[in-house]
């Protein structure tokens, strides 16, 4: 049987660099070989004459979530490194010198949502669904959403957005900044480029300094969720839900 599609492809327009998440068997789910291909786009890009980034997803959707078959962790060691490793690209798109467009359609949920958070401005498709639930496998949210969430939403909207699972329309995300634009569905990521486009016109020295005073504090919160997700990788709630999520039935949690 061959493998399932798993990439990232990376298009240049001008200097623009889009980047697509191409996973369709996992509706883009953020594997960690497509982190380790995001963050090698976005090392080359530092580079190469490219002065903007657009991220989106393939086939409809922006990303799903982690990819919760992939997460065989280990123990806590082993959890505390795969956030290490995950955290380059993170910290990439947050310090580096590129802005970033997130064009969402579809669903956007879980690390997909981190990952449009992490972006610095995020267009969206009229019919996409945001949203985190990270606790239904046990888990807190992680790619530097405890940080970035109150910043686009404030700390009162974003615990619900933690605490509760809902999933948002795109209008509801609007309303609350969770979002910055909305547009009909299969606009986003024309419209995306285009604020991009914007972008990489303006001059490149001031944007970058100010993205990374905007971002001051994302290193001590990366390094405090590294520890706390590393702790609830090994958990007995983590298994279960994990569990019950790949067959498909509720998790019963016993808060150990």
């Amino acid at each position: 049987m061959d493998a399932p599609v798993m990439r990232v492809v990376a298009e240049k327009q001008g200097a623009v660099l889009t980047l697509t998440l191409d996973y369709p068997a996992r509706r883009n789910a953020l594997a960690m070989p497509l982190r380790r291909e995001i963050e090698e786009a976005m090392e080359a890009a530092s580079s190469d004459g490219t002065r903007a980034v657009v991220i989106t997803g393939a086939g409809g959707h922006f990303c799903s979530g982690g990819d919760i078959s992939g997460m065989d962790v280990k123990g806590i060691v082993d959890g505390r490194e795969r956030m290490r490793r995950t955290h380059r690209f993170i910290q990439l798109m947050a310090f580096g010198n590129l802005p970033v467009v997130a064009a969402v359609e579809g669903y956007c949920v879980g690390a997909g949502l981190s990952l449009a958070c992490i972006s610095d401005t995020v267009i969206a498709g009229d019919t996409a669904k945001l949203g985190a639930g990270f606790g239904k496998i046990g888990l807190m949210a992680d790619l530097g959403l405890p940080f970035t969430l109150p910043q686009r939403v404030g700390v009162a909207k974003a615990r619900q957005i933690l605490l509760y699972h809902k999933q948002y329309s795109a209008a509801e995300a609007l309303a609350m900044d969770l979002v910055d634009e909305v547009v009909p569905a299969g606009q986003a990521l024309a419209v995306a480029q285009e604020r991009a486009a914007f972008l990489a016109e303006q001059a490149p020295a001031p944007m970058a300094l100010t993205r990374q005073m905007l971002a001051q504090g994302l290193h001590d919160a990366l390094e405090v969720e590294r520890h706390f997700q590393a702790a609830l990788f090994a958990t007995g709630d983590f298994r279960e839900g994990r569990d019950a999520f790949l067959n498909k039935r509720q998790p019963v949690f016993k808060g150990v």
